[in-house]
C-alpha cells in the first residue's frame, strides 16, 4: 500500500483516542478492530498486559500523544505482519469514493453501544440474534443504490472505520437482496436492520441467512429522519 495511506491512517487513529472524551475505550476500539489481543499488544510493545488493560479500563491516567502514536503504530505494525488486511480495509475508507446518494448517514461512537439500547432508539423489532453484544457506530444505507453501483470491495467501505456496527438498509422489499450482498463479502456487521418493512414482510430465509453468519437482525418501520436524530443525540 502507499506508505502515505498508512500514515493517514495513522493520523486517523491516534487523533481520535487522543481527542476522545473516553481514550481508553477508543484505543480498545481500535485494538479490536485489528483482531489484536492486549497480550499480543503489550508483547509487541514491550511493557506488561497490565499496562494495556489499564489504559483502557481508565485506571491509569490517558496516555500522551508519543505514547498513544507508539501504540498506535504498533497495532498497525502487527497487521503488516499479518499481511496488512485491516490496514487496507480501513485506508480504503480514506479515499473512498461511494456512488451518490448510497450513503444515507454514517456515524461512530467513541463508546460502545448495547444492541438492546440501539434497538430501542430506533424502534426496531428483534427478529433474530443476541442484543447484548455491542456495535461502535452505523452505516444507514440506500439499499438498491448500493446493490446497484457497488462491487464486493467498494460495499466493504460502507463498514467505516469498525465492523462493529449496525448497517441499516432503507429501500428494503423483504430483506434478501442486502443479505445476499452481505453473504459475499469478507467482513460482516453485527447487526442489520431492514428499515421500512414489517416482521411479517421479512423473507423467511433472511432470518435464517443472519444466524448463518452470527449477525444480529432487526426491522423497523420508524421514520429515517426521527431514527438519525436520535442516534445521533447520544443522550439515551
Amino acid at each position: 500500500m502507499e506508505p502515505g495511506l498508512r500514515h493517514r491512517l495513522a493520523e486517523k487513529m491516534a487523533g481520535e483516542i487522543t481527542l476522545s472524551d473516553s481514550p481508553g475505550k477508543t484505543l480498545k476500539k481500535w485494538r479490536m478492530s485489528f483482531d489484536i489481543s492486549q497480550g499480543h499488544l503489550s508483547e509487541f510493545l514491550g511493557v506488561s498486559p497490565s499496562v494495556i488493560s489499564d489504559y483502557e479500563s481508565g485506571r491509569r491516567k490517558s496516555p500522551g500523544t508519543a505514547i498513544i502514536g507508539r501504540i498506535v503504530d504498533s497495532i498497525l505494525a502487527i497487521d503488516e505482519g499479518r499481511g496488512g488486511r485491516y490496514i487496507q480495509k480501513f485506508a480504503s475508507l480514506l479515499f473512498a469514493e461511494m456512488g451518490e446518494g448510497v450513503i444515507y448517514d454514517l456515524h461512530d461512537y467513541s463508546n460502545q453501544i448495547t444492541l438492546d439500547t440501539f434497538c430501542r432508539v430506533i424502534g426496531g423489532e428483534l427478529l433474530t440474534g443476541p442484543t447484548d453484544l455491542t456495535i461502535y457506530g452505523y452505516t444507514i444505507i440506500d439499499s438498491i443504490k448500493a446493490i446497484m453501483n457497488l462491487s464486493s470491495n467498494e460495499f466493504n467501505r460502507i463498514y467505516g472505520w469498525s465492523t462493529e456496527r449496525a448497517l441499516i438498509f432503507t429501500g428494503v422489499s423483504n430483506g434478501k437482496s442486502p443479505m445476499v450482498a452481505i453473504r459475499v463479502t469478507p467482513f460482516k456487521p453485527r447487526c442489520v436492520v431492514l428499515h421500512g418493512i414489517s416482521p411479517g414482510e421479512v423473507h423467511p430465509i433472511v432470518p435464517k441467512m443472519a444466524e448463518k453468519d452470527h449477525i444480529t437482525l432487526m426491522c423497523t418501520e420508524k421514520d429515517i429522519e426521527e431514527i438519525v436524530e436520535n442516534l445521533r443525540d447520544e443522550k439515551w
